[in-house]
């Protein structure tokens, strides 16, 4: 990623690779019939004591995961009176408005009503206590005597009109009061569905699914000691039953399996998660998915025969050879309507080269991140080989190196050739992201896709632009701005379209060569895009999201899995 976030602490590596590797993400599993079970199986819990290395114990660490058991939750959809649920915690999602009360400090909501008057005024006289108002992000836990639940959860959902990020954090602040309390079985449901259609209930039970699963989990493969989830079925109470919203959970679970294994491969340091390993990752994929998914891995005599020498230059400095992945989804029956690709930056450590990441706010401790598009398309893989959508191929390319330092790197200066013949004056390596990126997309335009949606922790300029929550999209494409849009909205997860003013291009050319790599500092983001563009087919469809700001939360210290849900909905949006 290009300078903004960047130390000078440089770790030293062997000349050696990998044998084997360990086979170590989530595994989500559910069956095919509704009550289903997820799995989740930390990272490197069985594999890393299959690792036939020859990289020095010193630069491993000696670091092991933990061999953890994975948790499992059952999910069902039930319309029960709330007052007979028993479990251990019934938590209720409730509205500003659904919190009005009477002059006596009573609820008006006819479901808080019953409850509260199944608990002789209990429920009204501690939240009011509490100065619980509904607003988003409260929440208060009481334990009182008269329901089949142990303990009952009130949840704020903000405004009366509530939308996909309230009910996710219904889902989410269920969860950790189950971690808080060590419950094995709650429920949750909403104070009133007045107004909310059919879809709305569908979307709503998806999004607390999403909250609840994405909340219980936690990363614990590199803590000595850590607490197992205690929580073993969750009951969406008053949305409904039936297929179709048993349909919408299960898929909610999917797209959860791939978000969690994104997160992993973030989180996982580069001395546990190199572009070998990260190879083997995407090969797992293809070889649990087979009947839908294959996989190409090319070595790097494979690269240099395709000439792609701007990402063979961003690798040459490092011990971990470059491996290009190439996931190929093909539907086992049926006709092909639209072939696409996803493109994810893939570079498992980013020090910045000989243009190093130095001083105060620079983040080279956190340049694992650097390959979060790359985890992005392979959590959108895992999911997709478990929805198994018709009508579409998609292609999931990585181009995974890492950007190091050596007598044998690239420098300051230097002029590299991309697979399409176009000379790159590197001005600054630490904008190595797009040198990679810029076969990478040669290499998807070549498989004969009409659409390429990109992925990349591209810039620092964006953070600036738009903070650490929503990502940039910028493509010449109207048509496919509104697709990605409209998945980004279905999915809850932010973007923002900046524009592309080509008469910045200017500044990015050279005397030497056909182009620089970076710009004069102003208007970054955009830079790097057009940059980009200079390696896509006029013919394709073309979007570039930097998601250097969402990738991470510096509040939970962990990724957050950024992009995998609005690609997922991208492609079944493009399968229909």
């Amino acid at each position: 990623m290009a300078a903004l976030r960047v130390s000078s602490a440089l770790a030293c590596s062997s000349s050696s690779s990998f044998h084997s590797y360990p086979s170590f993400f989530t595994k989500f599993q559910s069956s095919p019939i509704w009550s289903f079970s997820i799995s989740v199986t930390p990272l490197c819990s069985r594999g890393a004591k299959r690792m036939a290395h020859s990289i020095a114990r010193d630069t491993l660490g000696l670091t092991h995961t933990n061999q953890s058991d994975a948790p499992k939750i059952s999910f069902a959809a039930k319309e029960i009176d709330l007052v007979e649920w028993k479990g251990d915690i019934l938590a209720v999602g409730a509205t500003e408005k659904d919190l009005a009360r009477d002059g006596n400090s009573k609820f008006q909501n006819p479901l808080l009503q019953k409850l509260d008057s199944k608990l002789s005024g209990l429920l009204s006289e501690a939240s009011f206590e509490e100065d619980f108002s509904g607003k988003f992000g409260q929440s208060t836990i009481l334990r009182l005597p008269g329901l089949g639940s142990k303990r009952i959860a009130l949840v704020g959902l903000g405004s009366s009109t509530s939308s996909t990020a309230a009910y996710r954090s219904l889902g989410e602040a269920a969860a950790a009061a189950a971690k808080s309390a060590q419950a094995s079985n709650i429920a949750i449901a909403l104070a009133s569905t007045d107004g909310l259609s059919a879809e709305s209930k569908l979307s709503s039970a998806s999004a607390i699914t999403t909250g609840a699963v994405l909340g219980t989990f936690e990363d614990n493969r590199f803590k000595s000691e850590s607490k197992k989830p205690t929580l073993k079925s969750l009951d969406i109470l008053g949305l409904g039953t039936g297929p179709e919203i048993e349909k919408k959970i299960k898929y909610a679970a999917d797209v959860c399996a791939g978000v969690i294994l994104s997160r992993e491969l973030v989180n996982a340091p580069a001395n546990v998660l190199t572009p070998a390993v990260l190879a083997e990752e995407a090969k797992k994929i293809a070889s649990t998915y087979s009947d839908v998914f294959s996989a190409n891995i090319l070595d790097v005599e494979q690269c240099k025969e395709l000439k792609m020498g701007s990402y063979l230059a961003v690798a040459a400095a490092s011990a971990n050879p470059a491996h290009f992945i190439h996931l190929s989804y093909k539907p086992s029956s049926g006709e092909i309507k639209k072939k696409i690709a996803l493109v994810g930056k893939g570079l498992t450590f980013d020090s910045g080269g000989y243009n190093i990441k130095t001083g105060p706010g620079c983040s080279i401790e956190l340049m694992k991140f650097d390959m979060g598009g790359a985890a992005a398309v392979l959590g959108a893989a895992k999911a997709l080989g478990q929805i198994k959508p018709a009508g579409v191929e998609v292609h999931f390319i990585v181009a995974a190196c890492e950007n190091m330092i050596s007598g044998a790197g690239m420098r300051p200066g230097d002029i590299v050739t991309a697979s399409n013949g176009k000379t790159i004056e590197v001005n600054n390596t630490d904008a190595e992201g797009r040198l990679t990126l810029a076969d990478a997309l040669i290499y998807a335009c070549n498989q004969g896709v009409e659409k390429i949606i990109d992925l990349a922790t591209l810039t620092g300029a964006i953070v600036i632009a738009l903070g650490p929550s929503v990502a940039g999209a910028f493509t010449p494409s109207d048509d496919l701005a509104r697709e990605v849009v409209v998945a980004a909205e279905a999915s809850g997860e932010k973007l923002w379209r900046m524009p592309m003013e080509e008469s910045y291009w200017k500044s990015m050319k050279s005397g030497v060569a056909d182009m620089i790599n970076t710009g004069p500092g102003d208007g970054g983001a955009i830079t790097g895009a057009l940059f980009l563009k200079q390696f896509v087919d006029e013919k394709v469809q073309w979007l570039h999201l930097d998601i250097a700001g969402p990738v991470w939360s510096d509040e939970k210290k962990n990724a957050t899995g950024y992009g995998v849900s609005t690609l997922v909905e991208w492609v079944l949006r493009n399968a229909l």
